[in-house]
C-alpha cells in the first residue's frame, strides 16, 4: 500500500476501455429504451445522484459521467429515483463495475432545511423547483437500496455530502455526532474532495480484474478495514497537538526544526532525537467515533487534527475506531493540472437538462446556464465555509485558451444565447492563478489559510492573469457583456488597483456583492476573515473607480448571524453599523453548522480549534439557542418593525435603552406602528456611496 506524494498518472493517460466502440452518447441514458438506441446491452457504471441530471459540467454526475465516458466506458444516469423500493434502481439494469451514489451538488440535509431547521417547499435542482424529491441523508439511502437492488455490486458514495461526512461528524439536524457515512451507508469505497483521479483510477483497476476490496491506496479515497496494513507507523493524535519544549525554528515551513534551548541562560539536557516515521507510511490516529460522541473537547480536537492534514503535499493517512472496525482515510487528492482542467470542461455537454424533463424549470441550471467556472480550490480556509474542505486550498486554473472556446462554444451552439456571460469564476471570483511562490514551501505548510490572519508572503496576489482574461472574453465577438457573480474576495483585491479598475469599469451590472460577514474582531477572526477595515479600503476603491467610470453602482455587503464566538454586544454594534452606513439587509444569514466545517466544531465543543485545543481555557460563547439566533438575526434586520419588540426588550436588557427613540443615532423607535404599518419596509437611505438599496438581491449569488 502506498500513497506517497508521487506524480500522479495522467487523468487521460489510461488506456481506453474496450466499450469506447459506441463513441459519445447525445446525453447519458436514464432509460432502457436510451440504452438500446444507443446500441447498449449493459452499462459498465451507473451514478445515481439527487439532483435532476442537466447535463452541464456544473453539475458534478454530468462532469464525473462524461470524464468516465471519455475514458470509454458506458455510463447510465439514475436521477432523483423513487427510493421507497428497490425498483426504481433496477432501471438501468445491473452495471458491470460499480455503482456510484451521490447527493448531488447539495448535501441534502442543507438542501431540505433551513437553518431553523424547517423543511424548504422548493428544491433549485429539481425540474420544477419541486421540493421532496430527495430523502433525508440521501447518500445513505440511496446506497442501501442499491444493494437491494443488486447484491454483489460494488458501491461508491461521492459527491459533497460524503465529503463533508467522511469522518465521525456533527449533524446538527439530528444533534448529535454521526458515524462516517461510509460506515451508515455501508457502501464499500468513499471518494472524497474533486474525485477525478480517484473515480478513473478506480474504474480501470476495477476493469482490470481487482476486486474493490483489495482496492486500498486510492488517494482521495476512505475504506472500512478490519485489519490495518503491516508496516506502517501509527501516530496518536494527541501527540500531534500538545504543548512541546520551546524550540528555535530554522524554517517555519520546514518539514523538521532543529531543536535549541530557550535561551542561553536554560540548561536542559540535549534533546533525544528520534528518527522521523516515512510520512508516506505512517496514519494518524484519531480518537474514536465512541469517544468524540460522548466528548466535545476531543470532537475539536479531531476536527483541528483533520484540517491540519489536508494539504496533499504533506497530509498522511487518517483512522479512526468505528466499533469493530477502524475507518481508513488515504491523503487528499492531487491537484489536477491545466491541460486536464481544461479537457474536464471541453467535454460535448449539451449544456442543458435531459430531454426528459421537457420544458420544466430547474432553477439551478438556469442561474448558471451561461457561466463559466476557470478555476476551483480556495485558499480562504473561511471557518463556516466547506468549499477547502471539499476543494482543498491549491487553486487549479484552466487556459485561457480554454476558456475562450467554451465562450464561443455557448455562443455559437445555444440558441437562446443573448450575449451574456454570467459568470467567469468558481468558488471564488479573483484566485485565478494565484498560487504559492515556490513549490517547496507550498508542499510543506500547514497553515489552515493562506490570508489570515493575513495574506503570506510567499502567496502571489498578482491578478494581471486575470485581468487579461476579463479583456480578451469580452473582446470576443457577439459577446455583449461578462459578468462576474462569484464572490469576491476583496483583501486580494486591494493589492492589485488595477484588477479593481478593470472590474468596477466593465464588469459590475450595478451591484457587486462582497462578503464582510461582521465589523467586529472577535466573530472575524473565528471565521478567519479580514478586518472591517480592509473593507473600507475597499469600498473606498470601489467607489472612486466607480466614479471615473461614470457610474452609479453599489456595493452588496453580506453578513451572518449567530455564528460561534458572537456575542450580543457583537451583533449590536454590527447593526449601529449597517444604519451608520445606510444598509437595510432585506435577507440575512443565520449560521448553519455544515458538516467538518471549522465552525461547526466551535458550535458544538465551545472550543477553539484554530488553537491547541484545551480542556481548560480557549472556550467559547456559542449563540444556539433559538430566542438568541433570533435576535441576532432581527438587530441584522433592525428596520423590519417585526423586530422591534424583540429589540427593545433586548436593548434594555443590554443596558443600552438609550438606543431607542426617534433619533438618527438610535436603532428602533419607541413606539410600534399601526397593524396597518407593520408589514411596510421602505427603501433604503443611500445615506453614502456604496449603500446597498433594500430588497436588491442577486439570487443564487454565493457567498465567500
Amino acid at each position: 500500500m502506498q500513497t506517497s506524494m508521487q506524480t500522479p498518472q495522467n487523468l487521460f493517460g489510461y488506456r481506453r476501455y474496450w466499450a469506447k466502440r459506441f463513441g459519445t452518447a447525445p446525453v447519458l441514458p436514464m432509460s432502457r429504451a436510451e440504452m438500446d438506441g444507443l446500441g447498449w446491452d449493459s452499462c459498465d457504471i451507473i451514478l445515481v445522484t439527487g439532483d435532476a441530471y442537466v447535463d452541464h459540467p456544473s453539475f458534478g454526475m454530468a462532469l464525473i459521467g462524461r470524464l468516465l465516458e471519455a475514458q470509454g466506458f458506458r455510463v447510465g444516469i439514475i436521477a432523483q429515483p423513487q427510493w421507497h423500493s428497490a425498483d426504481p434502481f433496477k432501471v438501468l439494469g445491473r452495471p458491470n463495475l460499480f455503482f456510484g451514489v451521490t447527493a448531488g451538488n447539495m448535501d441534502s440535509m442543507v438542501n431540505r432545511y433551513t437553518a431553523e431547521r424547517r423543511i424548504r417547499s422548493n428544491d433549485a435542482y429539481t425540474p420544477g423547483d419541486v421540493g421532496g424529491r430527495r430523502p433525508d441523508r440521501a447518500v445513505v439511502v440511496y446506497a442501501q437500496r442499491v444493494r437491494e437492488a443488486y447484491k454483489g455490486v460494488p458501491v461508491v458514495i461521492g459527491g459533497i455530502e460524503a465529503s463533508l461526512r467522511r469522518i465521525a461528524h456533527y449533524d446538527y439536524w439530528s444533534d448529535k455526532v454521526r458515524r462516517s457515512i461510509l460506515a451508515d451507508s455501508k457502501a464499500d469505497m468513499l471518494l472524497f474532495g474533486n474525485a477525478e483521479r480517484a473515480v478513473v483510477e478506480l474504474a480501470h483497476r476495477l476493469a482490470a480484474g481487482e476486486a474493490i476490496t483489495e482496492i486500498e491506496d486510492i488517494r482521495g479515497s476512505a475504506l472500512m478495514r478490519s485489519t490495518l496494513p503491516a508496516g506502517w507507523s501509527e501516530i496518536d493524535s494527541s501527540k500531534l497537538d500538545t504543548p512541546g519544549p520551546v524550540i528555535a525554528r530554522e524554517n517555519p515551513y520546514a518539514e523538521r526544526s532543529a531543536l535549541a534551548p530557550a535561551t542561553a541562560e536554560v540548561r536542559v539536557p540535549p534533546p533525544r532525537i528520534r528518527p522521523r516515521p516515512d510520512r508516506s507510511r505512517s496514519y494518524v490516529r484519531l480518537p474514536s467515533h465512541d469517544q468524540v460522541a460522548k466528548d466535545e473537547v476531543l470532537y475539536a480536537h479531531a476536527s483541528r487534527v483533520l484540517h491540519l492534514e489536508t494539504n496533499p503535499g504533506n497530509a498522511r493517512a487518517l483512522v479512526q475506531r468505528h466499533g469493530k472496525r477502524d475507518l481508513w482515510l488515504n491523503p487528499p487528492p492531487l491537484p489536477l493540472s491545466s491541460a486536464e482542467l481544461d479537457r474536464l470542461y471541453e467535454f460535448p455537454y449539451t449544456r442543458r437538462p435531459h430531454p426528459a424533463y421537457g420544458t420544466a424549470r430547474v432553477p439551478a441550471w438556469e442561474m448558471i446556464r451561461f457561466s463559466i467556472p476557470i478555476m476551483r480550490g480556495c485558499f480562504g480556509g473561511c471557518t463556516f465555509c466547506s468549499i477547502t474542505e471539499h476543494e482543498g486550498r491549491i487553486i487549479q486554473s484552466r487556459s485561457e485558451e480554454s476558456v475562450m472556446r467554451e465562450i464561443e462554444t455557448i455562443r455559437d451552439t445555444q440558441p437562446d444565447f443573448t450575449g451574456v456571460i454570467s459568470d467567469l469564476g468558481g468558488p471564488t471570483a479573483n484566485m485565478y492563478r494565484l498560487q504559492c511562490e515556490d513549490s517547496e514551501i507550498e508542499r510543506a505548510c500547514r497553515r489552515l489559510s493562506c490570508v489570515f490572519p493575513d495574506i503570506c508572503r510567499h502567496m502571489g496576489t498578482d491578478h494581471a492573469p486575470l485581468t487579461r482574461l476579463y479583456r480578451r472574453a469580452r473582446a470576443l465577438p457577439g459577446i455583449k457583456k461578462i459578468a462576474i457573480a462569484s464572490g469576491l474576495r476583496y483583501d486580494l483585491a486591494v493589492r492589485d488597483p488595477e484588477y479593481v479598475r478593470e472590474l468596477v469599469t466593465h464588469h459590475v451590472g450595478g451591484y457587486l456583492k462582497i462578503a464582510p460577514e461582521h465589523t467586529e474582531s472577535g466573530p472575524l477572526e473565528l471565521m478567519m476573515k479580514p478586518g472591517i477595515g480592509t473593507y473600507d479600503r475597499f469600498k473606498r476603491m470601489f467607489d472612486r473607480f466607480s466614479r471615473e467610470a461614470g457610474k452609479e453602482q453599489y456595493l452588496i455587503p453580506y453578513f451572518i448571524a449567530a455564528h460561534p464566538g458572537t456575542s450580543d454586544e457583537d451583533m449590536l454594534n454590527l447593526a449601529l453599523w449597517l444604519k451608520r452606513n445606510g444598509f437595510r439587509p432585506d435577507q440575512v444569514q443565520a449560521f448553519l453548522p455544515t458538516p467538518m466545517a471549522l465552525a461547526t466544531a466551535m458550535y458544538h465543543s465551545a472550543r477553539n480549534p484554530l488553537k491547541r485545543v484545551r480542556r481548560a481555557g480557549n472556550q467559547i460563547a456559542v449563540p444556539s439557542g433559538a430566542r438568541q439566533r433570533r435576535l441576532h438575526k432581527a438587530l441584522l434586520r433592525y428596520h423590519d418593525p417585526k423586530n422591534w419588540p424583540l429589540l427593545r426588550e433586548a436593548l434594555k436588557r443590554m443596558g443600552r435603552a438609550d438606543l431607542i427613540g426617534p433619533g438618527k443615532r438610535q436603532l428602533v423607535p419607541a413606539r410600534q406602528p399601526a397593524t396597518a404599518m407593520a408589514g411596510r419596509t421602505s427603501g433604503a437611505t443611500r445615506s453614502s456611496r456604496g449603500a446597498r438599496p433594500a430588497g436588491v438581491r442577486k439570487p443564487g449569488s454565493r457567498r465567500r
